[in-house]
C-alpha cells in the first residue's frame, strides 16, 4: 500500500496507510504501529475493505473523506465532500485568535470565524479559551451542514452558527445589534487562491470547494469584504486575523491600511512561508 500510494504521488504515503488501517480497525495510529510490530493481521473482510479504501485514495480522493474525520489541534472534526478539509497550516491562525481573544480585557470575550468551513477555527477558539462565545459564518450549505455537525458535538453550547454570507454579518442583519463595536477578534480562513492559480494537489483542485478556495482575479475580494464588516464588529483594540497565501501579506497589509487598521503586520506558519495576517483597530 505505502508503494502504491507513493507511485500516486501521495506526500507521506506510510502515514496515509497507517491511518487507513487505523479506521478500518478503528484504533489509533499509534496502535496500528503496535499492531504491526507484534504481527498482528488483517482478517478476510478487514483486508477487503482497506484494499478498496486505499484504491481510491490512490487515486487522490483526500485522506479525510475516507475516514470522515480531521484532526485541528485538540480537535477530531467531522468532514467529507462539500467543506473544506482544514489544514495544519491553519492552526498557525488559529493560534493568533486564541492568543488575542485570551488577552482580551473582558470576562466573557466575543470572537467571530467568518467563512467557518467546518467550524475548525470558531471550535478551537471555544475549547482553548472556555469564558469565550463566538460566532461562525458559512454561507456553503454543504459546509454549514458539516459544521453543524461539529458545533453540535464540540460547540459546548458558546458557538453560535450562522448559515449566510458573510457581508451580510452586520449588526442588525445576520449579526445580533448587541455585536456592534463589542467583538474582541474577528478571525477568517477565506478563499484567497486567485482565479486562473488552479492548485496542483488532486485533493485541494477536485475536492475543496470552489467557494472555498477562489477570491477573485487577485485572491483578495473576500478579504476586502471582510475588511469592512469586521470595523463594524469589533471594540477599539480589538484584532482581526486573516489566513492567506505566501506573497500576499504586502497587498492586504496595504488594503488594512487604507481602511484605517493600525499595526497591521504579517506573520509565517511552521514552515517559514507567510500564512497570517493581523491588525488592530
Amino acid at each position: 500500500m505505502r508503494d502504491r500510494f507513493s507511485e500516486a504521488g501521495i506526500v507521506d504515503p506510510e502515514v496515509d496507510a497507517e491511518l487507513l488501517v487505523a479506521h478500518v480497525l478503528d484504533v489509533s495510529r499509534g496502535r496500528v504501529q503496535a499492531l504491526a510490530i507484534m504481527g498482528e493481521r488483517l482478517t478476510e473482510a478487514e483486508g477487503d475493505r482497506l484494499r478498496d479504501l486505499a484504491e481510491l485514495r490512490a487515486s487522490r480522493l483526500p485522506l479525510q473523506h475516507l475516514t470522515g474525520k480531521a484532526p485541528f489541534r485538540s480537535l477530531e472534526l467531522r468532514v467529507g465532500p462539500g467543506v473544506f478539509v482544514p489544514r495544519p497550516e491553519t492552526e498557525t491562525v488559529a493560534q493568533f485568535a486564541i492568543d488575542a481573544l485570551a488577552l482580551a480585557p473582558t470576562p466573557e470575550p466575543l470572537a467571530v470565524d467568518l467563512c467557518t468551513g467546518s467550524g475548525a477555527i470558531a471550535l478551537a477558539l471555544a475549547a482553548e479559551v472556555p469564558t469565550a462565545r463566538v460566532w461562525a459564518v458559512e454561507k456553503s450549505a454543504d459546509a454549514h451542514a458539516w459544521a453543524a455537525e461539529n458545533v453540535s458535538a464540540l460547540g459546548d453550547g458558546r458557538v453560535e452558527l450562522i448559515h449566510g454570507d458573510l457581508a451580510d454579518f452586520v449588526p442588525g442583519r445576520l449579526a445580533p445589534a448587541r455585536l456592534a463595536g463589542r467583538v474582541n477578534v474577528v478571525v477568517s480562513n477565506p478563499p484567497y487562491v486567485p482565479a486562473a492559480m488552479v492548485p496542483r494537489d488532486p485533493e485541494v483542485r477536485d475536492h475543496d470547494p470552489d467557494l472555498a478556495l477562489y477570491g477573485g482575479d487577485d485572491g483578495l475580494d473576500v478579504i476586502r469584504i471582510i475588511s469592512r464588516i469586521a470595523a463594524n464588529l469589533l471594540a477599539p483594540g480589538g484584532a482581526l486575523v486573516l489566513e492567506h497565501a505566501e506573497g500576499q501579506g504586502a497587498a492586504i497589509r496595504e488594503l488594512l491600511a487604507a481602511d484605517g487598521w493600525r499595526a497591521a503586520a504579517t506573520h509565517p506558519d511552521l514552515t517559514g512561508r507567510d500564512r497570517a495576517t493581523t491588525a488592530l483597530k
